[in-house]
């Protein structure tokens, strides 16, 4: 039987590799909702995202089959869903998931709902036949319109009871203020939780902790205690090392499959480049360490080359498969570099890389780095520069070599959050480097998504691909992309971004606002869903409703504005009592915490832009690791915030002025005496 291709006309490439499935999808929305209600039938909703590869493995098992796709169809209406596009719904549905599978959830996600929306069963990968321990698709299939037919009473009221455990979940876990106390008490679980011979924390799977070593950063700073310092440096070295870290083109992989950071899943993701970007950059700053600047670099560089729409924005990520084989784009065998490289240098870039005959997955090689260059490089009685600029030029050769393979699939769209995340990448990337290719990049991104992801009034879109833009914006989208304007501000950005941030943050605070604190993860004219969700816990990526909080106290200090200050520690406080019994989980509202702890240092450069003793300051100060700051620029009477009152070049010459609570010591001009 033909069935509608309903997904078509979709935006989402996930969507869209599912066009030809002969299931009758529909995407999420009341056409879909209506035809469930008026056939009194269940939705069987489907979640996933394009760099997915147990999706993958699904759509091809399950819905590219005909027998399965005609039992689908026949009991239920489809709805196929990107979980980049609809964090809302995912968030919703991954919490009914949860809490159905003992703690267990992930990708692809199968849900089914009564009409109304109610989940009454959930899980996440299901097999064609029973595996795994699992049921068979089809089984499950059958055994669900079965029981919808025959004891729907007994489904509806499974169905109650989530609806009840999520507006649960929803509700905030409010306590006292969050201070020293918990920073200690997050600080003593990294040190019991800590993976001391590979770095990160627990067991495997291991996923890049950015936050957590950003937060860990600061704890060593706070409290004097050099095993933060140590905690961060075997992590940031071990993932450098491991094959999670595409060591030939550049970028991290979502997470490793091992506690080595060995093998990894090859998906690639914007946000995951995108803070470990600056994790890079803030270890750097902190330790002076010479190769976490380079990865910090090759990250960067990586997203310029490989994940820019030529508009100007930002893509969301590539897959883990490519002609159907997972990772086969980036592995290697030794015959492979050596058709490519001089035979002394192949044999220098294989050691290097371990790349054996053997193979160290599969047979085949995942780079790695067995160990540092300078011993790599005694171990042969060579030069480390001599080493290093002989392995640059394999990786460029390797590099274009792999670039004829057939490449994994792109997720092109664009999300205005995760932009906004990159964005503040590459701010931070020029703010410390002096690098002019970032400030542009951030600068274009950023003119891409005010540009075409505001709607009428200010309000965002969540995404946009190939001219059309789809969704309403979530409080990820705000929070991330208003950080992400004041990033561009603070590191030498036009001020009207820092305005643009400041709009953004008007919306958070009067549409997203929740009582008692804290924010909603969607806005007040967002569609109704089963709850309104609210969470406070950072996820695979940070928590919106501490970044909300932190929007809120960087402005809150700019502008010397209490109220604001006051709604960014209500954001903290709403899940204070939940953060004391898993503070790990909280680690970018504690990153938030230690801001408003003691305040920020008040840095205000004055002076001309295109003055060389201008930057120089900026050169200065981008090479430090100042943790809790707010920075100002440009010139007494211009455009700027309340910081930039009253201050001038001293005897005509750029100056740095450093204050608290804009109380300000002597202006420097000589960069060598900056001291923070």
């Amino acid at each position: 039987m033909t069935v509608p291709n309903r997904l078509a006309q979709a935006t989402s490439p996930y969507l869209l590799q599912h066009a030809g499935n002969p299931v009758d999808w529909y995407e999420w929305g009341e056409e879909a909702l209506a035809r469930a209600r008026a056939e009194d039938r269940p939705i069987l909703l489907s979640i996933g995202y394009s760099a997915c590869h147990w999706c993958h493995v699904m759509a091809h098992e399950s819905f590219e089959n005909p027998a399965t796709a005609e039992l689908m169809n026949r009991h239920f209406v489809n709805i196929k869903v990107d979980r980049e596009e609809r964090p809302d719904l995912d968030e919703i549905y991954m919490a009914a998931t949860v809490a159905m599978n003992q703690g267990q959830g992930g990708w692809p996600m199968t849900v089914f709902l009564a009409p109304d929306q109610r989940p009454f069963f959930a899980g996440t990968y299901y097999p064609p036949e029973d595996r795994f321990g699992r049921p068979g698709f089809p089984a499950l299939l059958r055994r669900i319109a079965e029981l919808w037919n025959t004891d729907r009473t007994r489904l509806l009221e499974q169905g109650e009871r989530l609806v009840e455990y999520l507006q649960m979940v929803a509700r905030p876990q409010p306590g006292p203020a969050i201070g020293e106390t918990e920073l200690r008490q997050v600080l003593d679980q990294y040190n019991r939780a800590f993976d001391t011979l590979w770095g990160g924390f627990g067991r495997a799977p291991k996923f890049p902790p950015s936050a957590s070593l950003m937060l860990l950063l600061r704890l060593g700073r706070r409290f004097a205690d050099p095993w933060s310092g140590a905690m961060v440096r075997r992590t940031l070295e071990a993932m450098a090392a491991g094959g999670i870290y595409d060591q030939i083109g550049g970028g991290f992989c979502r997470y490793s499959t091992d506690e080595r950071w060995l093998v990894p899943h090859f998906e690639k993701m914007l946000y995951d480049n995108a803070l470990l970007a600056r994790a890079y950059l803030e270890g750097w700053q902190a330790t002076g360490t010479a190769d976490w600047r380079r990865i910090a670099v090759e990250v960067l560089d990586y997203v310029l080359r490989e994940m820019t729409d030529p508009a100007g924005g930002f893509w969301s990520a590539t897959d883990a498969d490519s002609e159907g084989e997972e990772g086969k784009f980036f592995v290697w065998t030794p015959e492979e570099v050596v058709a490519e490289l001089p035979p002394q240098d192949a044999e220098l870039a294989c050691a290097w890389w371990d790349i054996t005959s053997e193979g160290n997955w599969e047979g085949k090689n995942i780079p790695n780095l067995p160990q540092p260059l300078e011993a790599f490089a005694a171990s042969r009685g060579l030069e480390a520069a001599a080493v290093r600029e002989r392995l640059d030029r394999a990786r460029e050769v390797l590099y274009r070599a792999r670039a004829r393979r057939v490449p994994p699939g792109l997720d092109d769209k664009v999300l205005a959050g995760w932009n906004g995340l990159m964005i503040s990448a590459l701010a931070e990337g020029y703010r410390a480097l002096r690098d002019r290719r970032y400030l542009e990049a951030a600068t274009r991104a950023a003119e891409f998504v005010i540009g075409n992801l505001t709607a009428p009034g200010g309000r965002l879109h969540r995404s946009w691909r190939r001219g059309t833009t789809r969704g309403a914006g979530v409080l990820e989208d705000y929070a991330w992309l208003g950080n992400g304007l004041l990033d561009l501000y603070e590191a030498g950005g036009a001020w009207h971004w820092f305005e643009a941030a400041e709009r953004l943050a008007s919306i958070v605070r009067t549409g997203f606002a929740a009582p008692g604190g804290g924010f909603f993860a969607t806005s007040d004219g967002h569609e109704a869903l089963v709850v309104r969700f609210r969470e406070g816990s950072d996820g695979a990526t940070p928590s919106a409703n501490a970044e909300a909080a932190r929007l809120l106290a960087r402005l809150g200090y700019h502008r010397g504005d209490a109220a604001m200050l006051d709604e960014a520690a209500g954001a903290l406080a709403a899940w204070a009592g939940a953060l004391r019994q898993a503070p790990r989980a909280f680690a970018s509202s504690l990153l938030v915490a230690d801001f408003l702890l003691d305040g920020p240092v008040e840095l205000a450069l004055v002076g001309q832009a295109t003055d060389p003793g201008t930057e120089a300051l900026w050169a200065a100060l981008g090479q430090r690791f100042i943790p809790r700051r707010i920075v100002a620029h440009g010139m007494a009477g211009t455009a700027g915030p309340p910081l930039l009152e009253g201050k001038s070049p001293v005897g005509g010459a750029a100056s740095l002025y450093v204050c608290r609570n804009f109380s300000c010591e002597a202006p420097i001009t000589d960069p060598a005496r900056i001291a923070l």
